[in-house]
């Protein structure tokens, strides 16, 4: 699971990207607001960890520019200011969640656990190529209308593949929605998800493009 922490304390921002990794997430940081939004806009995240009091771009700003762009990814905000105006102000300018620091660890696991259970049970088009089905809302996939299982991921290349048929997407793509920045990559591992796909459901599943990436082609 790909999180995007957003602080520019250093101290703080290290102990919680150790905090979770045993969690299994993929925990890539940022410093400031304008890195924050780039990296929101253009990279795929299941939840962002917001500090509101960034240099340059304010968190409340950072958030307002993602909901203005119509970007769902669910944002937990993560701050000093504990007033009761300035929870409204973050709930208000589209924060899923508010936590005060100091926070307890534990207490935060839970509120990231409750934000992605809420984020999975909203209603999401299932994905159908030719006898394949791929189900984002219960992360089930199935051949024939029988269930294939699936490594988280290569559940994640499929669902990423299965998105816009006839795009090819560059191996720097797809790596980037499968690690994170600073988690080491097999050079042969995005290969090996791939045949693992091609085997599990059928070998013309996924479109070799030499030298670029891979691609679903349109049904």
């Amino acid at each position: 699971m790909r999180l995007l922490l957003v602080e520019d304390d250093a101290d703080l921002g290290e102990a919680v990207r150790v905090a979770l990794k045993p969690e299994g997430y993929t925990v890539d940081w940022v410093r400031d607001g304008a890195s924050a939004l780039h990296a929101l806009s253009h990279e795929s995240f299941a939840l962002a960890i917001l500090d509101l009091g960034l240099p340059g771009m304010d968190g409340l700003e950072v958030l307002a520019r993602l909901r203005a762009a119509a970007n769902p990814v669910p944002v937990l905000v993560l701050t000093a200011r504990d007033a009761t105006a300035d929870r409204i102000a973050g709930l208000d300018a589209g924060a899923d969640d508010y936590l005060v620091k100091p926070f307890e660890v534990d207490e935060l696991k839970a509120r990231l656990r409750a934000l992605l259970r809420r984020s999975f049970n909203r209603p999401q088009t299932a994905l159908e190529y030719r006898d394949v089905r791929l189900d984002p809302t219960t992360q089930e996939v199935s051949l024939h209308g029988r269930p294939v299982a699936l490594q988280r991921k290569e559940f994640l290349l499929l669902h990423q593949l299965l998105s816009q048929p006839g795009r090819v997407f560059t191996r720097d793509r797809l790596e980037e929605v499968l690690y994170g920045w600073n988690e080491e990559v097999e050079s042969n591992a995005l290969e090996v998800h791939v045949h693992h796909l091609r085997r599990k459901l059928f070998p013309g599943l996924i479109r070799t493009v030499r030298g670029v990436g891979y691609m679903i082609e349109k049904a």
